[in-house]
């Protein structure tokens, strides 16, 4: 998909539609979960190292399945890629 960074990054400073500090696992196998803040804009879904400004990364909610785990636990699957998210 193609993409501007400064779009994106202007997009990601916008006031959140939703917004929590998550455990996150990526979608490899071998991935760590790691501690995240998580903002909803529009149909992006930013994910920030805590006390940074600028987001590590970003899905695009098109064309994904989110399919809720437990009472505390969320997956996102999106062209066959698995992210698990797990509130702190």
């Amino acid at each position: 998909m193609r993409y501007n960074e400064k779009e994106l990054l202007c997009l990601s400073k916008q006031p959140a539609e939703k917004a929590a500090e998550l455990t996150m696992k990526g979608p490899k196998r071998n991935d760590v979960a790691k501690c995240r803040l998580v903002k909803l804009v529009v149909n992006f879904l930013f994910y920030f190292r805590i006390d940074e400004e600028e987001p590590v990364g970003a899905l695009l909610l098109e064309q994904c399945r989110i399919q809720k785990e437990d009472d505390i636990s969320f997956s996102l699957g999106s062209f066959g890629a698995v992210w698990n998210f797990r509130r702190n």
